[in-house]
C-alpha cells in the first residue's frame, strides 16, 4: 500500500494498482488538524488521499492531494457506549488489535486490512455477510474539515449524516470517525472446492447464510464454483469441525489463495483454526501485501432477491469477460440507509471482478457486464473501474439529487470537486 506518512517520499504519484497517475501538483501530509485546516482554506482544488486502493480517479485532482496519515494517531474506546473514535488515516489493521485487547470488535472487515478507515467508508467499501452492513454502516459520527477550513462534526440521526458518510470526499477532508463496536469474537475459516453451480442456484440464500461471512470465488468458466470460503463465528460450545463434503463441494486439503495457482502464504489462516475476528474476516493478512498491484477491479451490487437471475445473466455472457479475469468473487452485504452506499435501501449481493491489468481490454468486458446487469439496477462500487454514466446513476440512487444539494451547500466553490465528481455528479446550475 502507499505510505503517505511524514517520512514517505512525496514524489509518489500513482495509486496502488499503478493504473492511475495522479495529476496533483502537490502532495501534503499535515502533522496537525490546524495545519490541515490552513491547507484546505488556502486551496482552490483539494482532494483527500487514503491508501490509494481505488482503481479510478475518485481521489485525483489538478491541485493538491492531502493525506491525513500524518495526523496524530488516536484510538479512543468508550466501553459503555461501545464505540471507538479513531483518526481517519489509520488503516483497519492498525486499530483492530487495540479493539480486541479491550474486548471489542468491528462488526465487519473488508478483504484487505491494509485500507484506511476514512477511505473505505467514503467509497462504500464493505466486507461480507447476509446480516452485516458495510464498513460505513458502523460510522456513528465523523469530523471533517470543510472548504472554508472549519472543523465540523456530523452525528447519526442529524439531517446531513446519511449523505456525509459515503461522500466520495466531496464534502471535506475527514479527520476522525466514531465507529460502533460489538463484543470481540473468534472465527473459524474453511475453504471448499468445486461447488456445483446447480446447487448454488437452487439454494443461494441458504448457502450465503451458512456462516457469518461467505465468499464464492469463480473464474466464470461455466463449471462448478472454484472455491467457497466459510467464516464461522465460534459459539459458546467452542470450535467446530467441518465435514469433508458440503452441498456437493469438497473440503480443501490445505490452505488456498483465491486466485488459482497462487501460493496461500498471504491469506488468513484456514482449515478451521480458530482465531480473532480481525485475523479471519479479511482474506489477506496485514503483515503481507496481497499482490503487487498488478490488477484492476470492478464490482456491482444488485438486490439479494435478484442474485440468482443476475448470476444467470452474467453466465450467459461469460465468454465476453472471463478470458480477462484473474478471479471473480460473490458476497452478500446487508442494506443500510446511507445515500451513496451501493447497498442503500436493499440487502445486496456484490459481484466482484479482479481483472488482468489491461484497461483497454477490460473496458468492453465492463460494458458486457453492465448490459447484463442493467435489468437488476446494478450499482457500481465507487472506488473501482466502471462505465455507468450519470444518467443511470441518478436512477440507481434515490438520494442522488439530495447528495448533489449537499455538495453544493458544503462546497459551493467546488474546492473538493474533481473530474470524477464533475462527470458523475454534474452541476447544472
Amino acid at each position: 500500500m502507499i505510505d503517505h506518512s511524514a517520512h514517505a517520499p512525496s514524489a509518489r504519484r500513482t495509486n496502488w494498482a499503478g493504473n492511475i497517475t495522479f495529476g496533483a501538483k502537490q502532495l501534503h501530509t499535515p502533522a496537525s488538524v490546524a495545519e490541515l485546516q490552513d491547507l484546505v482554506a488556502a486551496g482552490t482544488a483539494v482532494r483527500a488521499l487514503g491508501t490509494g486502493h481505488s482503481f479510478n480517479t475518485v481521489a485525483d485532482t489538478s491541485g493538491s492531494l492531502i493525506s491525513v496519515a500524518g495526523l496524530p494517531r488516536s484510538i479512543e474506546i468508550d466501553g459503555e457506549a461501545r464505540t471507538a473514535t479513531v483518526s481517519a488515516g489509520l488503516r483497519f489493521g492498525e486499530l483492530t488489535d487495540a479493539l480486541h485487547r479491550a474486548g471489542f470488535a468491528l462488526h465487519n472487515m473488508g478483504s484487505l486490512p491494509h485500507i484506511s478507515v476514512a477511505g473505505a467508508c467514503a467509497t462504500g467499501t464493505h466486507g461480507s455477510g447476509v446480516g452485516n452492513r458495510s464498513l460505513a454502516g458502523a460510522v456513528r459520527a465523523l469530523e471533517l474539515v470543510t472548504a472554508d477550513g472549519h472543523l465540523v462534526t456530523l452525528r447519526r440521526g442529524e439531517p446531513d449524516f446519511d449523505g456525509a458518510v459515503v461522500s466520495l470526499g466531496a464534502l471535506g477532508v475527514v479527520t476522525r470517525l466514531t465507529l460502533d463496536l460489538v463484543p470481540a469474537f473468534d472465527v473459524q475459516q474453511w475453504v471448499y472446492e468445486a461447488f456445483p453451480q446447480d446447487r448454488l442456484l437452487a439454494r443461494f440464500d441458504e448457502v450465503m447464510s451458512e456462516a457469518y461471512s461467505v465468499s464464492l470465488f469463480t473464474g466464470w468458466h461455466g463449471g462448478p464454483v472454484d472455491q467457497v470460503w466459510l467464516k464461522r463465528k465460534v459459539g459458546d460450545d467452542g470450535p467446530r469441525t467441518a465435514p469433508d463434503q458440503w452441498h456437493g463441494a469438497t473440503l480443501a486439503s490445505g490452505p488456498r489463495h483465491p486466485v488459482p495457482g497462487v501460493a496461500a502464504e498471504h491469506c488468513t489462516r484456514q482449515q478451521g483454526v480458530p482465531g480473532p475476528w480481525y485475523a479471519r474476516l479479511p482474506h489477506f493478512r496485514l503483515e503481507f501485501t496481497p499482490s503487487n498491484g498488478d490488477e484492476l477491479q470492478s464490482e456491482y451490487f444488485v438486490a439479494r432477491h435478484d442474485a440468482v437471475a443476475a448470476y444467470e445473466a452474467l453466465d450467459r455472457v461469460r465468454d465476453r469477460f472471463a478470458p480477462l479475469l484473474q478471479i471473480g468473487e460473490i458476497r452478500t452485504v446487508a442494506g443500510d440507509g446511507l445515500w451513496l452506499s451501493p447497498a442503500q435501501g436493499r440487502d445486496s449481493v456484490a459481484f466482484h471482478f479482479t481483472w488482468v491489468p489491461d484497461t483497454a481490454a477490460v473496458m468492453p468486458a465492463l460494458r458486457a457486464i453492465e448490459e447484463a446487469l442493467a435489468p437488476f439496477a446494478a450499482r457500481p462500487h465507487w472506488g473501482k473501474v466502471f462505465t455507468t454514466g450519470p444518467g443511470a446513476l441518478r436512477e440507481l440512487y434515490p438520494h442522488y439529487a439530495d447528495f448533489e444539494g449537499l455538495t453544493t451547500r458544503f462546497d459551493p466553490a467546488g474546492t473538493f470537486r474533481n473530474d470524477f465528481l464533475a462527470h458523475h455528479f454534474p452541476r447544472t446550475h
